[in-house]
């Protein structure tokens, strides 16, 4: 049969199924994307350890960065109590010292009646016993009186008004305690006025 006497139908059939099948040197190009997105899958499946290290080392830089920071305001927050607990102590100190000193001269001058009451007085003995309840209550609350006479001279607890030449007595030695000094909890109240041999 020749070419002219075919059918325009078997022609156009053929015509289309010459144009499914690929020339040389061409692609097709869904098979390129389906290569691409396979090749893509397989870097995937051959490194998916690289995807999760990176997100375990961001996940660890936070760890780590949110564990130092909670450390930090740990530390800081240790730091203020300690601070405030010195503080608060501190104060303490401070406002139990302003009312011995306030008390201080009561007991002065409790010393000075009694040293001028006479023995067998009923009243000189009642005093003497308010006295010692008052002195045993300054001791419970920490307060003693500083031992000054013969007692090497100390600027830290002893105030010298005066000086005396006393070959008996060493040098740099108070001999003669004018006025009583206190302490409270190691702390100087009042400083013991001195009289001091050279």
């Amino acid at each position: 049969m020749s070419e002219e006497s075919r059918k325009p139908e078997e022609m156009q059939g053929e015509e289309e199924s010459c144009q499914d099948v690929p020339e040389e040197g061409e692609e097709v190009v869904t098979e390129e994307v389906d290569g691409d997105e396979t090749e893509a899958e397989v870097e995937q499946a051959e490194n998916p350890s690289e995807d999760k290290n990176e997100k375990k080392d961001k996940k660890t830089e936070q760890i780590e960065e949110l564990t130092d920071r909670l450390q930090r305001n740990m530390a800081e927050f240790d730091n203020y109590r300690k601070r405030t607990e010195k503080e608060k102590a501190s104060m303490y100190i401070i406002g139990a010292k302003e009312v011995v000193e306030k008390i201080l001269p009561v007991v002065d001058n409790f010393e000075r009646g009694l040293a001028a009451a006479e023995e067998g007085d009923a009243f000189a003995e009642g005093m003497q016993m308010v006295y010692k309840q008052l002195m045993t209550a300054l001791s419970e609350m920490g307060v003693e009186p500083i031992e000054a006479v013969g007692q090497a001279f100390d600027p830290n607890l002893h105030n010298a008004v005066m000086h005396v030449e006393d070959p008996q007595a060493g040098e740099n030695t108070v001999v003669e305690e004018l006025q009583k000094g206190y302490l409270y909890k190691e702390f100087v109240v009042r400083h013991s006025m001195v009289k001091v041999a050279n």
